[in-house]
């Protein structure tokens, strides 16, 4: 069985507070877009060893393509999302897991989340677990605070961690999206240490429903100035979107992609270096 994890963008991000547990409390819109990765999930019929059968474990064979995965295997979400379902669904049986890696890891686009996310979706489908979409944003919470956002994955305004997450009407099909990526990891964790929080004086939920021709002076991610100051290549693209007639940019998440809003009839000449990932949609 195959599915198509798509990425997301962030269409402003405020941190509002640290919690008490470590965390931060922030807003958002999430948005999908139409970046996939590939992740095929069959039945292993190779034999268990002995030990295996011992420990009552079944094996799990995890193999990948595409774009280099920077990660033990053993720690990949796709791994770590079946044997989360293993702890309550024993009689899970073993498979093998395939993914085809497009969507740049490390990027702001929530590749590795949506892969964790549709493999859940997939063994629950696969293997008739006959889990709940509330269940099933259970489970990705525990695999990460971007994950429970990809089994509804449709716009939506999201709090708390992420997992909080309220439908939303937001039509961009007057506008194409040009997704630039330079090859840059940049760390969620540095990112966080940078942010001082607070109150936004604006929601994004009521930004969002603006024209977006409002959105450059109201909607923003405070991830970007700390990382722009720090990474002056992501600066630059969005400077570039914006010469280039761009109505609105943004980096997504804590970077390092940034995005650009246009209206479909602009057909920007937009040249970035041949190592930067770029897609338009």
């Amino acid at each position: 069985m195959i599915s198509f994890p798509n990425a997301k963008i962030n269409l402003g991000l405020n941190i509002i507070r640290k919690r008490e547990d470590g965390y931060h409390d922030l807003e958002t819109v999430f948005y999908p877009i139409l970046i996939k990765d590939v992740v095929e999930i069959i039945q292993n019929n190779t034999d268990c060893s002995i030990s295996e059968i011992k420990s009552n474990e079944l094996k799990i064979e995890f193999s990948n393509s595409g774009l280099p995965v920077e990660i033990d295997h053993k720690n990949n979400l796709c791994v770590k999302a079946y044997h989360l379902l293993k702890k309550n669904f024993p009689k899970l049986p073993s498979v093998k897991i395939h993914l085809h890696k497009n969507i740049p890891m490390g990027a702001g686009l929530g590749g590795g989340s949506a892969d964790a996310a549709f493999t859940l979706k997939l063994l629950n489908t696969k293997f008739d677990l006959h889990l709940s979409d509330e269940q099933l944003i259970n489970y990705a919470l525990q695999l990460g605070s971007d994950c429970p956002f990809f089994i509804i994955n449709r716009p939506c305004f999201a709090t708390s961690r992420g997992e909080k997450m309220e439908e939303i009407k937001l039509d961009l099909s007057a506008y194409k999206f040009v997704i630039v990526n330079p090859g840059i990891h940049v760390s969620t964790a540095w990112a966080f240490a940078q942010i001082i929080p607070q109150q936004p004086k604006s929601s994004i939920k009521d930004i969002i429903q603006q024209p977006v021709a409002n959105w450059k002076d109201l909607l923003k991610n405070d991830f970007e100035e700390s990382v722009m100051n720090e990474y002056s290549a992501i600066r630059q693209i969005k400077k570039i979107f914006y010469n280039a007639g761009a109505t609105y940019v943004s980096m997504s998440g804590s970077g390092s992609t940034v995005y650009g809003i246009f209206e479909k009839n602009n057909h920007p000449e937009i040249n970035f270096p041949s190592n930067y990932f770029m897609q338009i949609l």
